[in-house]
C-alpha cells in the first residue's frame, strides 16, 4: 500500500503507523532534502515577542538577492515555494503547459494547463511553460543555452515559469540573472531543500517588480516568520558553508550512485540530493525498504520508478545497501 507516499514525499508518521519501528531508527530518503542541514540555526537569536519588521525581511531579500545573483527589488519572500505557486495561477491568464513528468502542483497552477513531455516542449510556443530544473523526480538538469531560448519565445505572450527549487546545486544553470521588468520569466526558489530546514518554510519568487508587488499585496503583511528571516539571512550569507556543501553534496551522491550500481540499479538525474531508478515492481521495493525502516518515494504515475535521497552518511548508506541487497 503505498497511495499516501506516492502524493509527496516526508509522510515518516505514516510509515512508523503502517511499518512500525522495527528496532532502527527511520531513514527518509523520500524528500530530497539535504541531510546536512545549516548547523547555524540554532545559534542565531530570534525575537520571538514581536511582529518581524518590513527592514529585517528586505535585508532578507537583499542576501538571497546576492545568493540568486540578481537584484533584490526582483525578489520577494513567500512562507515556502509551494504557497508560491499555489498564487501564481490568479495572477497570469491565458493558456498554459507544463513539462512531465514533474512536481504534481505545476499541474494545479494555472487552470487548464496541460502536460507536455520534453521532447515536445516546442508545442508551448506562445503560451505560459512550466517546468523546473532541476526536474523533480528525474533530476534532468537544462542548460541555461536552452532556457534562455525558450524565454525568448516569449517576447509578447505568455510566461516561462522555472521552479528552481534544487537550483542552489546548480547556480550555473539558473537564470536568476535574466529577470528583468521587461522579461516574462519567474522564478520558484526553495531555502529548506539546500540547507537541509524545511521546517522552515521560506522560499522566494523572482520576477518582474509589477508582478511581484501583486504577490506582496495578497501575501498581506508579515509574510514569512521572524525565524525564517533570521536564519535565511544568516544562511544565505554564510558563503564559505555554501561552497563546502555544494562539493560535499557532489561526492556523497556520487558514493550513492557506486551503491546503487552495485545493486544493480542505474541511477538517473543529475542534481545530488537525489537519485531515480527504475525496476519491475517498485512498489515491492519501496515496501521491502520500508520494512527495514527505510522511507523512499514511488510514483502512481509509473509503477517502475522509485526516487532514493542522499542518505548523509557512511551508517546510513550503508544501512541502505544492505536492505537493497538482502531486503
Amino acid at each position: 500500500m503505498t497511495d499516501r507516499w506516492t502524493w509527496h514525499g516526508g509522510g515518516l508518521a505514516a510509515a512508523r503507523a503502517r511499518f512500525g519501528q522495527n528496532g532502527d531508527r527511520w531513514i527518509d530518503l523520500s524528500t530530497g532534502i539535504n541531510p546536512h542541514g545549516w548547523p547555524g540555526a540554532n545559534a542565531v537569536s530570534v525575537d520571538w515577542c514581536r511582529l518581524p519588521e518590513e527592514r529585517d525581511l528586505r535585508m532578507l531579500e537583499e542576501a538571497a538577492a546576492q545568493h540568486f545573483g540578481c537584484d533584490a527589488d526582483h525578489v520577494c519572500a513567500v512562507p515556502g515555494t509551494e504557497t508560491g505557486l499555489r498564487l501564481i495561477g490568479a495572477l497570469l491568464g491565458g493558456p498554459a503547459s507544463h513539462i512531465a513528468p514533474t512536481y504534481r502542483t505545476h499541474g494545479d497552477m494555472v487552470a487548464g494547463s496541460h502536460p507536455l513531455p520534453m521532447e515536445r516542449i516546442g508545442e508551448a510556443d506562445g503560451a505560459t511553460l512550466i517546468l523546473a530544473n532541476p526536474n523533480n523526480p528525474d533530476g534532468r538538469l537544462l542548460n541555461r543555452d536552452v532556457l534562455i531560448d525558450l524565454l525568448a519565445r516569449r517576447e509578447r505572450e505568455g510566461w516561462l515559469i522555472l521552479d528552481e527549487a534544487f537550483a542552489d546545486c546548480h547556480p550555473d544553470h539558473s537564470l536568476a540573472s535574466a529577470i528583468r521588468d521587461d522579461a516574462r520569466l519567474i522564478l520558484f526558489r526553495s531555502f529548506g531543500k539546500f540547507f537541509g530546514l524545511a521546517g522552515l518554510r521560506l522560499g522566494f519568487v523572482l520576477g518582474p517588480r509589477p508582478i511581484l508587488a501583486r504577490f506582496r499585496q495578497k501575501l498581506g503583511a508579515w509574510p514569512v516568520s521572524a525565524a525564517a528571516i533570521t536564519i535565511g539571512s544568516a544562511a544565505y550569507r554564510d558563503t564559505s558553508w555554501i561552497a563546502a556543501m555544494r562539493q560535499r553534496l557532489t561526492q556523497e551522491a556520487e558514493e550513492l550512485d557506486i551503491l546503487l550500481r552495485a545493486c544493480g540499479h542505474v541511477p538517473q538525474g543529475q542534481c545530488p540530493l537525489f537519485r531515480l531508478i527504475a525496476c519491475a515492481d517498485a512498489a515491492a521495493l519501496f515496501d521491502r525498504l520500508a520494512r527495514r525502516a527505510i522511507l523512499t518515494r514511488p510514483f502512481d504515475q509509473d509503477p517502475t520508478w522509485l526516487r532514493i535521497g542522499l542518505p548523509g552518511g557512511a551508517e546510513a548508506l550503508a544501512r541502505l545497501g544492505e536492505a537493497l541487497r538482502h531486503g
